[in-house]
């Protein structure tokens, strides 16, 4: 108990310096303050009420906490994502986090609307959109590396490839209709790439999902393709009554081809009952590839305002990152989600690797026994909630409880005799 009862006196001293200071803390600096227009005082043994903002006032603060995440159609995984985000983060008033998800196409649109479009703030791509805007388009997007970071990894997207009954296999696709789903999207970039490394041509449709299912049931085209985190919305509904299968990506669903350059770059992974009940037999699974669904934001410089707007964001998704695991009301998804999963290939936005670096060497102070692995930040949470709510002080913004979060963890390295303030 040691350290905890360290912590707590550390904690104590930090949080009663930080009431008494006249700012906050926020990246070791006095956090910005909107103007406001003055208050004429108000009549003696009037009751009070909160100042008024003028309407550049109301809109600066609306726009202040507002971020975007584009992601691709309604039924995709990745637009579940951001709506669990949106409400487990979202927070109206000044200083908070306002969390807007915003319909895109996917892949590599949604990684050129990063690049591209004024008041994008992150986007949900895929691991090798990287690779394949630069391939594609590489006069343009030579230095992409540089200018895309990744937040986090979100979900294991698979493979899905679903076909009518008399469709046995891959091969069986040759020249074929097969739905690509939209163009550009990130299941028509990553089909595109398997496809040509199978040689297997086909006629291409370019349909959303429920178009294609309704296709793929009146036996107008023969397969249809979803690249996404299992389960997939549209595709749950079908049932193996419907004529319609999942295909096997592996060598003995493709005798005689090469599937090397295909596990050199995706993961091999397997669509289970425990998905899709309704179209995979109890007892059996369909194995496939996956990619790595990410959530990248622009890689703004440090002193901007997107930047520290996108840091506040970071601050408190990772600070909640266990709220979205063990839930009913969240994407299953959210099981295999980890704010630790390096990405080969990609670099971490600088607020993302700062936060894990704190959270790093929090958990590396810790004495053996005394307080495991993480428990550091969960316990100066609850302590920052409890002082709250027993004093009656003012809230702390997201930047601020880092702030105090990383000065315990200096003070128990030992590493600093006093704690700077801002006075």
């Amino acid at each position: 108990m040691a350290m905890l009862r360290y912590l707590f006196v550390v904690f104590l001293a930090i949080i009663t310096m930080f009431f008494e200071t006249s700012t906050g803390f926020a990246q070791g600096q006095p956090p910005a303050q909107v103007a406001r227009r003055p208050v004429p005082p108000m009549a003696a043994g009037a009751a009070s009420a909160a100042p008024t903002l003028t309407y550049d006032e109301a809109k600066r603060e609306a726009n202040d906490i507002a971020v975007s995440i584009i992601v691709s159609g309604l039924t995709c995984t990745c637009a579940r994502f951001a709506e669990d985000i949106r409400n487990v983060l979202n927070d109206l008033r000044p200083g908070g986090i306002r969390v807007l998800p915003v319909l895109g196409v996917g892949g590599l649109q949604n990684l050129k609307d990063v690049l591209l479009l004024r008041n994008t703030d992150m986007a949900v791509v895929d691991q090798d959109n990287l690779l394949l805007l630069k391939q594609r388009e590489p006069r343009l997007y030579a230095n992409v590396e540089q200018r895309v970071h990744y937040i986090t990894k979100l979900y294991t997207a698979e493979f899905h490839v679903l076909a009518t009954n008399d469709i046995k296999g891959y091969d069986d696709l040759k020249n074929k209709k097969v739905n690509f789903n939209l163009k550009d999207s990130q299941t028509d970039v990553t089909a595109d790439r398997i496809f040509k490394m199978l040689d297997i041509p086909v006629e291409r449709s370019y349909y959303d999902n429920d178009e294609a299912i309704e296709k793929l049931l009146k036996r107008e085209i023969s397969a249809m393709i979803v690249l996404t985190g299992g389960p997939q919305a549209a595709l749950a509904k079908l049932r193996m009554q419907d004529g319609v299968h999942f295909l096997a990506l592996d060598q003995d669903g493709l005798p005689g081809h090469d599937l090397s350059a295909i596990r050199a770059e995706y993961m091999t992974i397997e669509l289970t009952n425990k998905l899709y009940p309704n179209l995979i037999p109890e007892g059996t699974s369909v194995p496939t590839v996956a990619n790595h669904a990410l959530l990248v934001s622009y890689a703004w410089p440090e002193n901007s305002e997107k930047y520290r707007r996108i840091e506040r964001f970071v601050n408190e998704f990772f600070g909640k990152a266990e709220k979205f695991k063990d839930n009913p009301a969240r994407h299953p998804k959210w099981a295999e989600f980890s704010v630790w999963t390096d990405i080969p290939g990609w670099t971490r936005f600088k607020p993302a690797a700062n936060w894990l670096a704190a959270s790093e060497t929090v958990s590396a102070s810790s004495e053996p026994g005394d307080v495991k692995q993480g428990d550091v930040r969960q316990i100066v949470g609850k302590l920052l909630e409890d002082f709250q709510t027993s004093t009656g002080r003012k809230a702390i913004s997201a930047s601020e409880k880092e702030f105090i979060i990383r000065e315990v963890a200096k003070q128990i390295r030992g590493k600093q005799t006093a704690i700077p303030v801002n006075r």
